[in-house]
């Protein structure tokens, strides 16, 4: 990899650390990326220039707003447990049958991952999942209209929630923008919660994919609950915190990164 694109890499991660936990420390985010603290530091004030962070003493703080990461930077987080979330959710999906992927990085991991089966129908709002399934002609891809956001490359509109109330899915697969300390689903505008909250009620099997960075991840707008789901995806366990969230779902909980893949 180029200077320049582990660079944006690693500002990516300070970036969603900083979202995560609401501030970060120099000392921290050296050792947990492997950097000088010159580095990090040099990294934090490239971030406050573009008033992504505020600086503190010691570290700096995320600045509060609507706003997720670009897509671009997102993509690129936590890959391999999303690849490895994406191979669980493939096996659980039965060549024809119909499909529905929300918006967001995970899903559309999950969504190329289904390009290996034969005779889908994919309904999607989110253009990435649909050009990675598309790869296979055996299926069928069916999008909303309107206005497409970029650069997210998705569709938030009411044709889009409206798509989802038109068709009965096998399996719903949706991502989250974070997971409350009361297991509240979190998303960073209501139109997102309306999607996925569609998605969930029309599927007959509704799958919930995340690496474990959403728990704890702040976002604005709120919707559903982590127990909602019929089955759960981690690529792994969270910080202990959160165990007291996943008792009451070990039933349904799937570890991708653990042998076996079940909780």
């Amino acid at each position: 990899m180029s200077a320049g694109g582990a660079r944006m890499d690693r500002r990516s991660a300070i970036l969603a650390a900083a979202q995560r936990h609401g501030r970060v420390s120099v000392d921290a985010l050296a050792s947990e990326l492997g950097v000088s603290a010159h580095t990090i530091r040099r990294d934090l004030n490239a971030l406050c220039r573009e008033a992504k962070l505020r600086r503190l003493h010691g570290g700096a703080e995320f600045v509060e707003g609507s706003a997720n990461l670009p897509y671009a930077a997102r993509s690129v987080l936590n890959f391999p447990a999303k690849q490895a979330i994406a191979q669980v959710v493939a096996e659980l999906v039965k060549d024809g049958a119909t499909v529905f992927v929300s918006i967001g990085t995970t899903p559309a991991i999950v969504a190329g991952a289904l390009a290996k089966k034969e005779a889908l129908t994919i309904v999607t709002n989110n253009l990435n999942a649909a050009f990675a399934v598309s790869e296979n002609s055996t299926h069928r891809v069916i999008l909303p209209g309107g206005e497409m956001r970029l650069p997210d490359r998705d569709f938030l509109n009411e044709a889009a929630i409206d798509l989802f109330g038109a068709y009965r899915a096998d399996i719903g697969i949706y991502g989250v923008g974070g997971i409350d300390t009361d297991g509240s689903l979190l998303d960073f505008h209501s139109t997102e919660v309306r999607a996925r909250e569609q998605i969930r009620a029309n599927s007959r099997t509704a799958v919930l994919v995340a690496d474990r960075s959403k728990f704890g991840r702040r976002a604005a707008a709120v919707g559903g609950h982590l127990g909602d789901a019929d089955l759960i995806v981690l690529d792994a366990r969270p910080d202990p915190a959160f165990a007291g969230l996943l008792a009451p779902v070990e039933d349904r909980l799937r570890l991708a990164c653990d042998q076996g893949a079940a909780a």
